[in-house]
């Protein structure tokens, strides 16, 4: 081996390197200046290339974002609108589905949350064969791409397409009947404008939504309705297998046409998961030994007419939510269809349901059966205008009880009388002689409940019955008359509910609600006034000793039944402590129907509609403040037997007893502050036969002296109704305001 020299010109050689194929070469030493420095060389050009290709690669970059971008501009923006159209959806208080209807063009796409609506099987299946790394890209998956380039470049064909979640949703949204490498670029760009738009959630939830699963159904929601009947919160692993296939083909798996094939798309599902370890292979033999279904089921439909008209109210909105209760009313729409037909036929029933306390309707069957035409059963019954019979009762005795002249211990009598040309009979066209109020209006005796309408004024009684919420419907030109205590007006089923409402509520009632707000915090109803509570409990307590039809328990419901002229309309409305029931029995029509009586007729379905409620009847409200409570001996001798004012028995010349003080329509002004023996307020009285009693607000407060006065402790503030009544039943009121 030689070492490095000099040559004879005075240049530096290498060293020799020798040609032995073991011998390695001695590392070559960068040149130095004489300072030390390296001079530049090979070093300084390898330098500049990586820079040179690091700046190409960036403009390549920035060349194909620019290029991504013009072209995702030329496209022009998504279209997410028309995607995000849905089928008009009717749901209850707590989101069950009532009814759908299908969009304009006849698909059904239900709204999906999938954090609410699916069932965590399903998604784990979804993901596991269609996206693995949802969460984790950005709407393509390089991996998933990268795999179908290799399989296209082995197989000559596309395989798989290397879509993820994304994409698909972006072909969904602009829908391409030809797989190219054109179409795929523009799945890719509209993924990435997706990702950018909308959260994971957003887009899983989309995707569900507009999945097709072949005919006119779109999204799972609609798909597991129509095929298992059923929402997609709970699926077995058969039915999540089989709604991941069906996408895939969507028309040529069908259910109803092609359910072989719908099968073996599931069963390669299932066996793609089993391959994965996703799922076991016992489970999995399992769920392929499940048949497929092999046709639809239709779409549900409760509360039909409720939803017809929730969805001519609300404009615009995808969801309507009622305040019904879908599991009510699914337990009484076949109670009112199979009574219809027991009963005959063109016969329908119509059955209401009210929450005393807020007011919402629970349950509304406008008819025995929506799709039956003779029956007229897609004419809401529940609105419709018909003659009440003797279901106004409890509310001419409720005034009585509050004006005071009368108590449900009191003897009244029940013999033939004549008001002019108008002479009152009852039902079975007998009389009963002296009878306990209580009793008249048990058993609904006609010429009681006149004589004490008479008293009343029938105009007060419309009027008060208009102010709780009643519409009354008199015929055209015509006054409120004696004759509407029997029938002779007009009433919904709906108002007459509403106004039954106020007896448990003690006095009050609230507007009848059946669509909810979206902001339920934004309910204005306001009570209304029915009469006092002391007499709005003392009807209840009556009506709950009604004796009830066959085989039913007594005192459990609080009810009354009347029947129109003619046997036209059968009634019953009922109450317990939690909720008032309407039923009305008839032809739409108004055709009689013979021996149509409302104890017969509707009351079995009243009491059939509370048993099916699954709730015990709630007790009603305990006696309110004030409330008289006494048999007849114990009550006040003018309280003990009514009589009507014609008939009051004077001697002589006695007067009857006139409130001298305060005068009717005066305010009184009352110093709380100073005491109870500043506050309180003198009641003077003329005439009238000793003992004198004092009722405000139909409360008794005792007996006025012989002098005739007598110091109160004045209510209110607000109007206040004074009430003197002497020892033969005459009697004076006078209504004041406290301020």
């Amino acid at each position: 081996m030689s070492e490095a020299g000099t040559s004879g010109d005075g240049r530096r050689t290498e060293p020799h390197t020798p040609s032995c194929p073991g011998l390695s070469r001695a590392p070559t030493l960068p040149p130095h200046d004489v300072d030390g420095r390296d001079k530049p060389g090979h070093d300084g050009r390898r330098g500049r290339g990586v820079k040179r290709l690091l700046v190409c690669t960036l403009l390549s970059i920035v060349a194909i974002v620019l290029a991504l971008t013009a072209y995702a501009i030329s496209l022009g923006p998504l279209p997410l609108r028309e995607a995000e159209a849905l089928s008009t959806t009717v749901v209850d208080r707590h989101g069950k589905l009532l009814r759908a209807y299908a969009m304009a063009d006849g698909r059904w796409r239900l709204p999906v949350s999938a954090k609410k609506d699916v069932d965590p099987t399903y998604l784990k299946l979804l993901f596991a064969y269609e996206d693995q790394r949802f969460y984790d890209h950005h709407g393509v998956d390089p991996r998933a791409l990268a795999r179908a380039a290799i399989q296209l470049g082995s197989h000559g064909h596309i395989v798989s397409g290397g879509s993820t979640i994304t994409m698909q949703l972006a072909r969904l949204l602009e829908p391409r009947r030809q797989r190219s490498l054109h179409a795929k670029l523009r799945q890719i760009v509209r993924a990435l404008e997706l990702e950018h738009q909308k959260s994971k959630d957003e887009i899983l939830d989309l995707y569900l939504t507009l999945a097709p699963y072949g005919g006119n159904l779109e999204g799972i929601r609609a798909a597991s309705i129509a095929y298992f009947g059923k929402e997609p919160k709970r699926l077995s692993l058969a039915e999540a297998a089989l709604l991941v296939a069906l996408p895939q083909s969507p028309e040529t798996r069908r259910l109803d046409r092609h359910p072989e094939a719908a099968r073996r798309g599931r069963d390669r599902v299932l066996d793609r998961m089993v391959s994965e370890n996703v799922i076991s292979a016992e489970d999995a033999a399992q769920a392929k030994a499940q048949a497929v279904p092999t046709f639809r089921k239709p779409m549900p439909i409760l509360a039909p007419h409720a939803a017809d008209q929730a969805s001519a109210a609300v404009k615009g909105q995808p969801m309507i939510r009622l305040t019904l209760d879908a599991s009510l009313q699914k337990v009484l729409e076949p109670l009112a269809r199979d009574r219809a037909i027991a009963l005959g036929p063109n016969v329908s029933v119509g059955i209401i349901v009210v929450d005393n306390d807020s007011g919402d309707v629970l349950a509304h069957v406008g008819s025995a059966d929506y799709f039956d035409e003779k029956r007229a059963g897609q004419v809401d019954m529940t609105r419709a205008v018909r003659s009440p019979g003797s279901t106004l009762k409890p509310f001419i005795y409720g005034l009585a009880f509050e004006d005071g002249f009368v108590h449900p211990e009191s003897l009244i009598e029940d013999r033939p009388v004549r008001f002019g040309s108008y002479a009152p009979e009852n039902f079975d066209m007998t009389f009963q002689g002296t009878v306990p109020v209580r009793k008249a209006l048990q058993l609904s005796l006609n010429v009681p409940a006149i004589v004490l309408l008479d008293r009343v004024g029938a105009s007060r009684l419309s009027s008060r019955l208009k102010q709780a919420g009643g519409n009354l419907v008199l015929p055209k030109d015509e006054a409120p008359g004696l004759a509407m205590g029997l029938g002779g007006v007009g009433v919904t089923l709906q108002d007459l509910a509403q106004l039954y409402t106020g007896f448990p509520r003690l006095g009050t009632t609230r507007p009848l609600r059946e669509i909810m707000a979206a902001d339920d915090k934004d309910d204005a109803r306001e009570p209304r006034r029915l009469m006092d509570p002391a007499a709005a409990w003392q009807v209840g307590n009556v009506l709950l000793g009604t004796p009830p039809p066959e085989n039913a328990a007594r005192n459990r419901i609080a009810f009354k039944t009347g029947t129109s002229y003619g046997y036209r309309d059968a009634w019953s409305v009922g109450f317990d402590g939690r909720v008032t029931i309407g039923v009305w029995v008839g032809r739409p029509d108004g055709a009689p129907v013979p021996g149509l009586i409302g104890r017969v007729a509707a009351a079995p379905i009243l009491f059939d509609a509370f048993a099916r409620s699954g709730k015990l009847p709630a007790t009603l409200p305990k006696a309110p403040k004030g409330a008289l409570v006494a048999s007849n001996s114990k009550l006040p001798l003018p309280l003990r037997r009514f009589r009507p004012v014609g008939e009051l028995v004077r001697t002589g010349a006695e007067q009857a007893p006139h409130i001298q003080f305060p005068l009717n329509g005066s305010r009184i002004d009352v110093d709380r502050s100073a005491g109870r023996e500043a506050s309180v307020m003198p009641v003077k009285v003329s005439g009238g036969v000793l003992p004198l009693t004092m009722l405000v607000n139909g409360l008794a407060v005792g007996e006025i002296d012989s002098r005739r006065q007598r110091l109160i402790d004045p209510p209110g503030p607000g109007f206040a109704r004074l009430t003197v009544i002497d020892a033969t039943g005459a009697a004076d009121t006078v209504v004041v305001r406290i301020q």
